[in-house]
Parts: structure tokens; C-alpha cells; sequence
């Protein structure tokens, strides 16, 4: 039953990116990856939260299937690669320092958050 919660969680996710992401990128232009810093951050935000106030059953649907899905390593080190590769190397730099410190501000936030509402 648990990798049906998971799935479940993925499968709103993966969309829930990739229309963010695009969302995003159509208001802020091409040439810095913002939609993918977007989802990651939020990804890390809620993911601290659920981390802190859910019960197992819904931090598998919500944290390991939908943040699981929402957020994206995968395409963060693609897109500082093609950074690096189109000779911005100091955007990819700053994509890997904000993306980072992004997420593990949002990770602490959305955990402190929880503490703090429901202790």
C-alpha cells in the first residue's frame, strides 16, 4: 500500500513541476533557470513542513511522492551544466549557490513553521 501513496503523490508532482517550471520560465525569460529554482525551493519548503507535523501515511504521498516528484536534482545539474557549457559560468555558479542555499533555507523554514503552528 505504500507505493500506491507514493505514486499517487508522483503522479501530481511530476505535472504540478513541469507546469510550474514553465509558468515561471515564460514570466522571467530563458537564460536563468528560475522555474527549476522555483519548485526546488517550494519542494524543500513544504517537504520541511510535512517533515515536522505529518503522520507517515501522508509524509509518503506528500513528501516522498509529490515533493519527491515536484523537485528536481536531476535537472538543476543539467541546467548549470548548459550554463557552464554556453560560457556562463558565473550564472551556473550562482545557480548551484542560490539553489542550495535556497533549499535549505525553505527546508528550515517549512520545519520551523511547523513546529511553530503545531508544535
Amino acid at each position: 500500500m505504500n507505493w500506491l501513496l507514493v505514486a499517487v503523490g508522483a503522479a501530481v508532482g511530476a505535472p504540478l513541476r513541469y507546469l510550474t517550471d514553465r509558468a515561471v520560465q515564460y514570466r522571467t525569460g530563458f537564460a536563468f533557470p528560475w522555474g527549476t529554482l522555483t519548485v526546488n525551493a517550494g519542494g524543500c519548503a513544504l517537504l520541511g513542513l510535512l517533515t515536522a507535523v505529518a503522520p507517515p501515511d501522508v509524509r509518503l504521498l506528500l513528501g516522498t511522492g509529490l515533493c519527491g516528484a515536484l523537485t528536481t536534482y536531476s535537472t538543476f545539474s543539467f541546467e548549470t551544466l548548459k550554463l557552464a557549457e554556453n560560457g556562463a559560468r558565473g550564472a551556473a555558479l550562482g545557480n548551484v549557490a542560490l539553489s542550495l542555499g535556497a533549499g535549505l533555507a525553505a527546508v528550515y523554514a517549512g520545519a520551523g513553521i511547523g513546529h511553530a503552528i503545531w508544535g
